[in-house]
Formats: structure tokens, C-alpha cells, sequence
């Protein structure tokens, strides 16, 4: 026939033309291949591309398509991390407008803190209070003492008042004049307490040791104040009777030592309603 093919295309099993055919198919496809794995994809296009096909297809994505990748791992790419800010206290905390302001209220660092001067301020300043009135503490009409971060100067009140009486005494005016200069060159609250020992008393004018204790240290606040170079609102006056003795009411020495006014300087406590702990001290009472 004629559509036979020749005896040597038989014997090979495929005509020549089908083998050259697909030997030229695998070497473009192996070239695309390696055109392909030589390419560069551009990020953007494809980004453009895919949220198109999304779009297409009615898929929603939180990320609008346009938006470029900002990172270049797989985690990143959607996510910039914020810069960390280290703080000086070891606490996990959420900035805000008023960070500032309250890490300073943390730290103890804003307006009215409460810190007051150092120790060895205070120790100047009581070793400048008792030049100042070191007669007057030989005579022992009265006593300088550092509690802590108060300065108490401990009136006796053999010297500033006759018993029974809230009147000062008037040898003792000048050196409440004298007390009334150191103290306008000290800041803080002034703080005058009046003291008793336990013998009752019961008069036309002191119904109790209270009211007895109370009046001296008005008498004494009322001194300190003339002349306004102590502010009234740096004043605060309290009358503790026979509550806080400094030693037994047994003998006569000891209830001398318990009757008397101190006059303490708070400082470093900026608000004057702050509560003041009176534990420590000693007191006395007297009728």
C-alpha cells in the first residue's frame, strides 16, 4: 500500500519527525524552566496580582492588597514591632499621656514628696539651736533633743509656768523670743504639745489635766506667733495631759520631768494634717 511506511520506519517504531518533536518540547521546558528559576519576583506586582484575584473571587482580607509588606520573614510581614522603652523600676506598664507624672509619684521624685533635709542638716541645725540657747540649757529651764527627724525643744515647766496656771511666765517671754528666731529660720510644721503629770485637777478655769495641758500650749503657740514670723498655718497645737509620760509619776523628780510643752519641728512632711506619730516621745502632766 501506498500509506505504508518504509521498512527501517517500522523497525524504529516511531517516524523521525515525532522524536525530533518532542526532544525540541523538553529543551523549552527545561529552558522556561531555568528562565524561571533565574527570575526575580517582583513583591508588589504579585501583591497587586493576588489581592486582584481575591477581590475576583469575593475573598475579604482584614490587610488591604495595596498595602506593601513591611517585613521580610513570614512572621513579619504584617507585623512592625514597637520600640521598647526600659523603665527603672522592674514593672510591666502601659505608657500614657500622664507616664511622666506617674513614674515621678513611683520614684518618690514629684512636688511635695516629703523629703525632708539630710542628717547631718538636722544635726547642724540642732547643734545651732543649742548655741543659741545654751544658757538657758544650763539652767535647765529647757532641752534640745534630735528624735529621729524632729527637732524637739522640751520646755520645762518649773520655768515658763506656775503650777496649776497656763499663763507663761514673764522671765520666760524672752526666750520664747529667743525660740521664736530659731524657728523662722527653720521650715517644716511646728508642732507644741502640752504635757501634765497624773494628779487630778479640777479648777473654776481647768476642768481636768486636758484642758490644763491644751491652754499651755495655746500660751506657748501664742507666743511663738507674735510678730508673724511664724506662719499660722505652719502651727499645730495639741494637749496630751498625763498620756505620754517620760518617766513614772512616783516621785517629785519624775513628775517635774513629765509636766512640760515641746515644741517640735516636723520637717520634711509637706502636708500639716499629715498624722503625727507621738509614740516615741515622752510627756508629762501636772495639776
Amino acid at each position: 500500500m501506498d500509506d505504508e511506511l518504509p521498512q527501517e520506519e517500522a523497525e524504529a517504531g516511531a517516524p523521525a519527525w515525532v522524536m525530533t518533536f518532542a526532544d525540541l518540547m523538553s529543551l523549552l521546558m527545561c529552558f522556561f524552566v531555568l528562565m524561571l528559576a533565574f527570575s526575580e519576583m517582583d513583591a508588589q506586582r504579585f501583591k497587586l496580582l493576588s489581592g486582584s484575584m481575591r477581590d475576583a473571587f469575593g475573598v475579604q482580607a482584614e490587610i488591604e492588597a495595596k498595602m506593601m509588606p513591611k517585613g521580610t520573614s513570614i512572621i513579619t510581614k504584617e507585623f512592625r514591632p514597637g520600640r521598647p522603652q526600659p523603665t527603672p523600676l522592674r514593672t510591666v506598664r502601659q505608657f500614657t499621656v500622664n507616664s511622666n507624672r506617674n513614674t515621678l509619684d513611683i520614684l518618690g521624685k514629684g512636688e511635695g514628696d516629703g523629703e525632708g533635709p539630710s542628717i547631718e542638716d538636722l544635726k547642724r541645725d540642732v547643734e545651732r539651736i543649742r548655741a543659741t540657747l545654751d544658757q538657758e540649757i544650763q539652767d535647765r529651764q529647757l532641752d534640745v533633743d534630735l528624735e529621729g527627724s524632729r527637732i524637739v525643744i522640751r520646755i520645762n515647766e518649773q520655768a515658763s509656768f506656775a503650777s496649776g496656771s497656763a499663763q507663761v511666765k514673764s522671765p520666760f517671754v524672752p526666750v520664747l523670743e529667743k525660740i521664736r528666731g530659731l524657728l523662722g529660720t527653720l521650715d517644716g510644721v511646728v508642732m507644741v504639745a502640752g504635757h501634765t503629770d497624773d494628779v487630778p485637777i479640777r479648777t473654776a478655769r481647768f476642768r481636768s489635766n486636758w484642758e490644763l495641758s491644751a491652754a499651755r500650749a495655746v500660751s506657748v503657740a501664742h507666743e511663738l506667733m507674735t510678730g508673724g514670723s511664724i506662719a499660722p498655718e505652719r502651727m499645730v497645737i495639741t494637749g496630751h495631759a498625763d498620756t505620754i509620760p517620760r518617766a513614772d509619776n512616783d516621785t517629785v523628780e519624775n513628775r517635774a520631768r513629765n509636766r512640760r510643752v515641746e515644741i517640735t519641728v516636723i520637717r520634711g512632711e509637706a502636708d500639716r494634717h499629715t498624722e503625727l506619730d507621738t509614740s516615741d516621745e515622752s510627756t508629762g502632766a501636772e495639776s
